[in-house]
């Protein structure tokens, strides 16, 4: 009698074949391609995938960085503007907000706006007050020193200013590109997918040169799928 599957609960597939389909996903094959080569079915592989993608987002979550120097951003995910529209987000772009920890990992949370309000919630949830803070000349982030955040430095992209010595936010501009061209393979994404595939994309780049083979198990072995 086969033995059941330790990291899916009610497993239509043996743990052998799910091995292997987490070291096809660790190796960023896509849902057709892992299918193929491991002989499952299209929408069981869709099935798989979600929901290892929902087990990597909270452990996202739990690894968030707090401290430090860090260098705090926003960008702008999906179609092109649309003609006409102005402000941060139009053209239905989905707004991201990030934080990035120099020499560290980078945290990711959609928002809908980029008001101070919203901005400003998330840093006091996300940042120790000793840290030491990069930003753009955004307006969303006016305010920071009256918060207790004594080490707050801007660079003003507006002024053609990109950089001053250790002030500037190359890292979490790198992050978006990264983040941008990988999610460029899934065109038709739906609204509600796009989440898990951030977040996806956040731990691919905290745990770059590190085998993810082995870091997926941990995660799915700590908390069985489904």
């Amino acid at each position: 009698m086969e033995r059941a599957n330790k990291y899916a609960n009610r497993s239509k597939i043996s743990e052998a074949k799910f091995r292997q389909l987490v070291k096809l996903f660790a190796i960023d094959l896509d849902a057709s391609q892992i299918a193929q080569v491991a002989g499952l079915n299209r929408n069981t592989v869709n099935r798989y995938l979600t929901a290892i993608r929902q087990r990597v987002a909270e452990f996202c979550e739990q690894e968030s960085p707090v401290f430090g120097e860090v260098e705090i951003d926003e960008s702008y995910f999906g179609p092109r503007r649309v003609k006409g529209q102005h402000g941060r987000g139009a053209g239905c772009k989905t707004i991201v907000f990030g934080i990035f920890k120099r020499q560290g990992k980078v945290y990711t949370e959609i928002v809908p706006d980029c008001s101070r309000k919203t901005l400003q919630a998330i840093i006091r949830g996300r940042v120790g007050l000793d840290s030491v803070i990069h930003t753009n000349g955004w307006r969303g982030y006016w305010g920071l020193v009256d918060l207790g955040y004594q080490k707050h430095f801007r660079v003003n992209h507006a002024e053609n200013e990109f950089a001053n010595g250790r002030n500037h936010i190359n890292g979490i501009e790198s992050f978006w590109g990264y983040a941008k061209t990988r999610l460029a393979r899934f065109r038709g994404m739906k609204k509600h997918m796009f989440l898990w595939h951030l977040k996806e994309c956040e731990f691919r780049f905290n745990h770059r040169g590190q085998d993810l083979y082995k870091a997926l198990l941990k995660i799915v072995r700590a908390r069985p799928l489904f």
